[in-house]
């Protein structure tokens, strides 16, 4: 078997999907991309496909893996790891669909029969949280998101800190003590004022604060592990094993979220997921992302004893255009109930991409994250 051809499909919202087609007529999916910089990530991934892999055998995953990693003298960085990530999701599904069987029996089995998830409450800048955290858990999510703030001063008032800790709340009041709320700061707050937010925070009880600041200052983080007794998640913005070394060591994060279309897909986020465990951190893989990068986080997820919840787009205030569903020829693989969603049993990743519906939709390539400044004109963390 062979790898013979490819194809890219650029899409609503601001997804990318890979189609890896081989001589066996076995079709791989991946979904290779840095949300705002897709035609960065296409050319990456027509590069490495042209150069390495056209011609080549798609089974032998952990060979290429290599080869695109440590074929060029320079690595790394989200351009790079996002189109190694979408190739290794896509080689991954094909030699599954050859064994006739889901990635994860080829990963070890599985380690559970189903898989918690969160649902997404508010927007950028959080507004009627409460009302709309109470609406998902009426639907059945036990665990919610939610941002923190929109633009933060470095040092901001007294009233700004105490808005962000009455949001949360009121998202208490209203889904009660048995809900999770998972709490982002984005990367919005500098360091000087996450321990005031943290106790902002801290008597309402969050799931966790998810990148209190941004990867840049990880070095901060003891000093706020310190501080708090909330659990500190980070890593959506951290693109290899090597990155995530520093907070494994300093031993200040408790939740770490490799995102699979970024750090290097599954074979290198398996990796990740087994060195955290050795560090006791739990695993929740990042993804506001398409269908095809939902069933690469659950592959590793089944077989991953660390993983603790699974994020998921359905709803999120980005899916302008499309939905994590709409491109699926089966939706129903991903029903959500209970709060959980079941393992995809199919071979390789378990899914399938409606073909017609992507190639309808395709040429969507400018979306781009909003500039956000402050009163004076300076731009802020968006």
């Amino acid at each position: 078997m062979r790898i013979t051809d490819y194809e890219l499909f650029a899409v609503p919202p601001r997804w990318l999907f890979l189609r890896i087609e081989t001589s066996d007529g076995l079709v791989g999916w991946g979904e290779p991309v840095v949300e705002g910089r897709v035609k960065t990530v296409r050319g990456a991934v027509e590069e490495l496909m042209d150069d390495f892999l056209l011609g080549e055998d798609p089974t032998r995953v952990e060979d290429h893996w290599q080869r695109l990693y440590r074929g060029g003298f320079y690595r790394g960085g989200p351009v790079l790891m996002s189109a190694i990530a979408g190739i290794d999701q896509a080689l991954w599904d094909i030699r599954g669909k050859s064994f006739d069987a889901p990635v994860y029996e080829l990963l070890g089995g599985r380690v559970r029969d189903r898989v918690r998830v969160y649902q997404w409450v508010g927007g950028d800048r959080p507004e009627g949280v409460a009302d709309a955290a109470r609406e998902k858990v009426d639907a059945g999510f036990t665990a919610l998101k939610m941002n923190a703030t929109s633009e933060f001063r470095r040092i901001d008032t007294p009233a700004a800190v105490e808005s962000v800790g009455e949001r949360l709340a009121a998202v208490r009041e209203a889904v009660g003590p048995d809900v999770d709320i998972g709490v982002d700061f984005h990367g919005r707050v500098a360091k000087s004022m996450t321990k005031r937010l943290a106790d902002a925070l801290e008597p309402n009880d969050p799931f966790f604060i998810e990148e209190p600041v941004l990867p840049e200052q990880n070095e901060f983080l003891p000093h706020l592990a310190s501080h708090t007794s909330i659990p500190i998640a980070t890593g959506e913005r951290m693109y290899s094993r090597w990155d995530f070394k520093e907070v494994f060591e300093s031993g200040a994060v408790d939740v770490i979220q490799p995102d699979l279309s970024h750090a290097g897909g599954i074979t290198e986020v398996h990796k990740i997921a087994s060195m955290a465990e050795a560090y006791d951190v739990a695993l929740a893989p990042h993804c506001p992302l398409g269908p095809v990068a939902l069933a690469s986080c659950l592959q590793v997820d089944a077989c991953s004893p660390n993983a603790l919840i699974q994020e998921q787009s359905l709803d999120i205030h980005y899916n302008e255009g499309g939905d994590v569903l709409d491109y699926l020829a089966d939706p129903s693989v991903f029903d959500y109930e209970e709060g959980y969603v079941s393992l995809p049993d199919g071979p390789g990743l378990g899914v399938e991409p409606d073909e017609a519906v992507l190639r309808e939709r395709a040429g969507h390539d400018d979306w781009h994250n909003p500039i956000w400044r402050h009163d004076d004109g300076g731009v802020a963390e968006w």
